[in-house]
């Protein structure tokens, strides 16, 4: 896969088939966790408690009812089907059920794989300067309480501490939606 086909790229399959060996399973867990957070737009309180444990099991804790996570197909199915080398027909099959929208969903599970994985063509580091009191207060804010709508602040507060990475601010302050594992909050946080 190219950079330009990564950036068109309109299924996430080929994506992750490409991410395959290279990124973490914590990472592939938020991933599956933010498409299974979409798709409970209903808000079913055993199913968003179920991907709430996933999200945690990402962290290292690791959950005390693996029945819950099994019941609600957040730990084995749906994303996770399209993470370990399913199809996105397949991915489909268990959302279309579930979604009013499968081009949302699908729109939706593509602009998080972005956001949690970045652009695997253009790696970057963080300069531990850039790691101010101010800068990681708000990542270490928005990981725990997955509000995201400070990222405009971080990239200011970057700023401020001299970083001038286009690709970091440029991702701070694009609009859209930004969910746990994002590689800018992961990156200064230290997480993989």
């Amino acid at each position: 896969m190219t950079e330009a086909e990564w950036l068109a790229c309109a299924d996430p399959t080929p994506m992750l088939e490409f991410l395959r060996g290279t990124v973490s399973e914590r990472k592939l867990r938020l991933w599956a966790c933010a498409c299974s957070r979409e798709r409970n737009k209903s808000g079913e309180p055993a199913f968003a408690e179920a991907i709430a444990v996933a999200e945690r099991w990402a962290d290292g804790v690791k959950p005390t009812d693996l029945g819950l996570c099994h019941d609600y197909f957040v730990c084995d199915e749906s994303a996770w089907m399209a993470a370990y080398g399913g199809t996105a027909q397949q991915l489909a099959r268990h959302t279309r059920s579930k979604a009013k929208s499968w081009k949302r969903v699908i729109h939706f599970c593509l602009a998080t794989l972005r956001d949690i994985f970045g652009n695997p063509f253009r790696p970057v580091t963080v300069n531990p300067s850039w790691r101010t009191t101010t800068v990681l207060e708000l990542a270490n804010q928005m990981y725990e309480s997955r509000d995201f709508s400070p990222m405009p602040i971080l990239a200011d507060a970057l700023q401020d501490a001299g970083c001038d990475n286009d690709d970091i601010l440029n991702h701070c302050r694009q609009p859209g939606e930004h969910v746990k594992g994002c590689w800018v909050v992961d990156l200064i946080l230290g997480k993989s």
